[in-house]
């Protein structure tokens, strides 16, 4: 089974995917080299949305745990997915290409609240559409809100970029046998539990038949490669 080109995509990044080889925080380097891979596909006539999250700053979940409320602390985690969001847009912006933040909580005097038709309109315009504080909801992921989004915006396709080319049996970086799935279903990612991405965004990405694609985003020229049908990922997808 080929995986297809896909023309609007939605992108999910975490927000340590702006770490680079830091612990924390944005490196201004990794930002402009995602831009740039995001610049590329752009150039190649796709239509891409961006959902980022904000670990790299402020994870509500692991706050809660250490007994912040769980409510507050999710807000926290949301408001650091703008600050992300702004990042990546600076980075964009760099390299010539027209975006606009969106975020789910209002905040006027930094970027334009979430409307759905408004943010259809940026895309139809050709720009590059970044959402940010994740569904404005506490106790959802930005997984959720990724697919949500994806959804809204009648994306072909949610892409998940991570530092490995895929799902596998197993973590590869630990395990020297895991072997990477070319293609899985989404009763399969659920029943097995495969952590593609939380159960809330597979469920909704099953029920409106959008299909997940998994990849390396650290591999320059993978993204556009990947779009457009080629490269090495993990499609997760509805049976036929």
């Amino acid at each position: 089974m080929s995986r297809p080109r896909f023309n609007r995509i939605l992108l999910k990044l975490s927000g340590e995917a702006l770490m680079g080889q830091g612990q924390f925080g944005i490196d201004p380097e990794t930002v402009n080299g995602l831009a740039a891979e995001i610049a590329s596909a752009k150039a190649q006539g796709h239509e891409l949305c961006l959902v980022v999250g904000g670990g790299n700053i402020f994870r509500g979940i692991a706050a809660a745990a250490k007994g912040f409320d769980r409510t507050s602390a999710d807000y926290m985690g949301m408001l650091a997915t703008v600050m992300n969001a702004l990042a990546l847009q600076n980075a964009l912006e760099d390299q010539g290409i027209d975006t606009r933040v969106l975020s789910a909580i209002p905040m006027a005097a930094v970027c334009e609240p979430y409307i759905r038709r408004r943010a259809m309109r940026h895309m139809e315009k050709g720009r590059i559409v970044i959402f940010a504080a994740g569904t404005g909801n506490p106790y959802f992921t930005t997984d959720t809100a990724a697919a949500l989004r994806a959804a809204e915006m009648g994306c072909d396709a949610l892409f998940k970029g991570t530092s490995v080319d895929g799902v596998y049996t197993a973590d590869p970086k630990k395990d020297s046998d895991a072997t990477r799935y070319d293609h899985l279903s989404f009763r399969r990612v659920l029943s097995d539990d495969l952590k593609v991405m939380d159960a809330a965004a597979v469920a909704l990405c099953r029920d409106n038949n959008i299909p997940i694609v998994v990849f390396n985003i650290r591999q320059p020229g993978n993204l556009a490669e990947v779009i457009a049908g080629g490269g090495t990922a993990t499609i997760v997808q509805n049976e036929e």
